[in-house]
């Protein structure tokens, strides 16, 4: 029985952005344990609060303040807490709607068990101990028996040291296995080939191959081997440097149509000045010791492709 390919991935984008006016406030607020939200035209009070009415799409800056204590609108319990969540024990994400607000605060509630939440339950913030203008600044909700709070009251939105800018991590975590045309594929690139497959119908070769033809729609199993030199059809200049890899900027990153293929591939493009790079230029795979894929593409000194051999594959 063929082995059984497997790999851990991650994709991590880290995005940086910029606040207006109204998120800068409310995030600002969570720093300092005040809740704001922003009341339309119409008279709702919106929490977390938006900068134009989804209703009407006015621009709206009314700031108020509301109470830290609200109602669980609804719920789910997530018995298993993963990296980088709010707990670490088991916890409901819940939908509360904060006294003195119109829409519901997604956010997660401490209790002992799904037995202990319900919908309707009364909760209560409990503030990070060391918050720093962020949304976990509230470290979750907590069960809450008292009165309810204030009703909602402007507030101006002024604080010392606003904060001007988050960043926002997005991780997903999993684990790939590849089925049966790219394992071959990755089989062969561990043996410095490459292959794809025909379609029985278009007599397209693509690669890599995916164990059916995007365009007819009908299974392949016919493999061919292509390359190994092709010709850059497209490519980009890359000026910032990725976190963990290890390549100084700037390169290439182009897509190489490998000989004999109908589909291009993309591969980093190394060997020649990044201003160097252009279209039809011919290239073929360079390989480091143990490697299982080509680290990189460079000029085979041949001359350049004509533009009409390539045109269909950009």
């Amino acid at each position: 029985m063929p082995e059984v390919l497997s790999a851990p991935l991650v994709v991590e984008f880290p995005f940086t952005r910029s606040l207006g006016p109204v998120q800068s406030a409310f995030l600002t607020g969570l720093r300092e344990r005040t809740v704001l939200g922003v009341k339309t035209s119409g008279g709702q009070v919106l929490v977390p609060p938006v900068e134009y009415d989804p209703a009407t799409a006015e621009e709206i800056r009314d700031l108020v303040e509301v109470a830290p204590t609200g109602t669980v609108t609804t719920w789910a319990w997530n018995p298993a807490p993963r990296r980088d969540q709010p707990l670490r024990t088991p916890f409901a994400w819940v939908l509360v709607r904060l006294d003195g607000a119109d829409t519901a605060l997604l956010h997660v509630l401490d209790a002992s068990g799904p037995d202990a939440v319900r919908t309707g339950m009364r909760v209560r913030v409990r503030w990070a101990a060391e918050r720093a203008g962020a949304i976990t600044d509230i470290a979750c909700f907590e069960p809450y028996e008292g009165e309810p709070g204030a009703p909602a009251a402007p507030h101006d939105g002024r604080f010392a040291d606003p904060v001007t800018g988050i960043v926002a991590p997005a991780r997903l975590d999993y684990t790939y296995s590849p089925g049966r045309a790219p394992t071959d594929y990755l089989n062969a690139l561990a043996e410095r080939r490459t292959v794809g497959e025909r379609c029985p119908s278009c007599r397209k070769v693509y690669v890599p191959p995916r164990g059916a033809c995007p365009t007819c729609g009908i299974a392949t199993a016919e493999r061919v081997e292509v390359g190994p030199r092709g010709t850059v059809t497209t490519f980009c200049i890359v000026n910032i440097k990725a976190r963990n890899l290890d390549i100084e900027v700037p390169y290439v990153y182009g897509h190489i149509a490998l000989d004999g293929a109908d589909l291009a591939l993309h591969g980093r493009i190394g060997g020649i000045p990044y201003d160097q790079v252009r279209m039809g230029l011919r290239v073929e795979p360079v390989w480091t010791e143990g490697g299982r894929y080509p680290d990189h593409y460079r000029p085979t000194g041949e001359p350049d492709a004509d533009y009409d051999a390539y045109k269909e594959l950009i």
